[in-house]
């Protein structure tokens, strides 16, 4: 082939790539329509981590579709209160929120049951029952009739128990304690003497600073020394039982994201499962630091005494017993759980129970 032929053939190679740049470049927009959601939090901005899912939704959708699917999250309080971001989806108010389900037990106790309740799975357990287990559809097909599409979106990893402005060492000393927990455990802590609080993450503080309450749980140790609760309460409790592995949901109006494109509802679900996954490392990687900060600044630690731990089992036990008779949506996800939590458990203390354990008395002998 001669230099001139070669060069034409280029040419014309050139201006064909071109313009089919250019034909496809109508497609490629009409394929990635623009597509604005507001998206409301049960969480203040201070919290990076647990409010921080929103934001990293909301990135990792702009970054794939070159701005054209966006969410912009508001914190609670900004267009409505933590407590009711559930109730501004249904109502279409905002396409989307972020919230934990168990704040909206007292509507109905399923909505709590695929994200947190006492004596549940952990943060690995829940995932598995959730992404394999077939724990998303049965929850949205529970939400369905509150206009919800629910994907998880966070998990905080097992729960510190709670500050306490004195000792808890018996079932004793928890009557009459007025308490700030969230939902389900609530119930539970009734059956023990417990007064419990819904007070929104923001409240908590001044709460247990005037003595309103006397002892309140939120997360763990990187978002309460943020919360500064140790300033008022010296007493750290674990384990956090009725939190075994909380999942944060992303909660989205039925109507608005059967709306989407396929594709935005393939690439929604993809990065609500990239968000869920990246909170719980944070968690993982900053509660480490936290405790040891915590400790530092005068926090005592304490577990909560086996009897205290076996009371509140007990308690848990009959409380699904009476809700499994009363509630078939509560029985179909919680029994579907149970199934599960007994093969996880199995499972869960052959070799990574004893992995961990070796390791952790490596840790305490200093040579780690």
């Amino acid at each position: 082939m001669d230099r001139r032929s070669f060069l034409t053939k280029a040419a014309i190679g050139g201006a064909g790539a071109a313009a089919a740049a250019t034909l496809a470049a109508p497609a490629i927009a009409q394929a990635n329509p623009k597509v604005t959601w507001r998206l409301t939090s049960s969480f203040p901005k201070s919290l990076d981590t647990i409010y921080g899912g929103a934001d990293v939704l909301s990135k990792y959708l702009s970054e794939a579709t070159d701005g054209n699917f966006t969410i912009q999250p508001f914190a609670a309080g900004e267009i409505v209160p933590g407590l009711q971001a559930a109730d501004a989806v249904t109502n279409g108010t905002v396409e989307a929120c972020h919230t934990v389900g168990y704040y909206y037990w007292g509507k109905d106790p399923t909505f709590a049951v695929a994200a947190a309740v006492p004596f549940s799975l952990s943060a690995r357990g829940i995932n598995a029952w959730h992404y394999h287990g077939g724990g998303i559809d049965l929850y949205n097909e529970f939400l369905a009739q509150h206009n919800i599409f629910a994907l998880p979106g966070g998990n905080t990893g097992v729960q510190m128990g709670g500050w306490f402005r004195k000792e808890i060492n018996t079932v004793e000393d928890m009557k009459g304690l007025k308490m700030r927990v969230g939902g389900f455990a609530g119930k539970v802590m009734e059956r023990l003497g417990v007064v419990p609080q819904q007070i929104a993450g923001g409240d908590i503080y001044p709460s247990l600073e005037k003595g309103t309450i006397d002892a309140a749980e939120w997360v763990g140790p990187y978002d309460d020394e943020k919360l500064g609760f140790f300033k008022v309460a010296p007493y750290y409790y674990y384990p956090g039982w009725w939190e075994g592995g909380p999942t944060v949901h992303f909660y989205f109006n039925k109507g608005a994201y059967e709306g989407l494109p396929p594709a935005y509802q393939a690439l929604l679900r993809t990065a609500c499962q990239a968000t869920d996954a990246d909170m719980l490392q944070k968690y993982d990687y900053k509660n480490p630091t936290a405790i040891k900060s915590l400790v530092a600044q005068g926090t005592q630690l304490r577990p909560f005494s086996p009897e205290i731990l076996s009371a509140c089992f007990e308690a848990a036990n009959a409380v699904y017993a009476e809700m499994e008779e009363t509630n078939p949506a509560f029985k179909k996800i919680w029994e579907s759980i149970k199934a599960f939590r007994s093969e996880n458990y199995t499972w869960a203390q052959i070799a990574e129970y004893n992995y961990d354990t070796f390791m952790m008395v490596q840790q305490n002998a200093g040579k780690l």
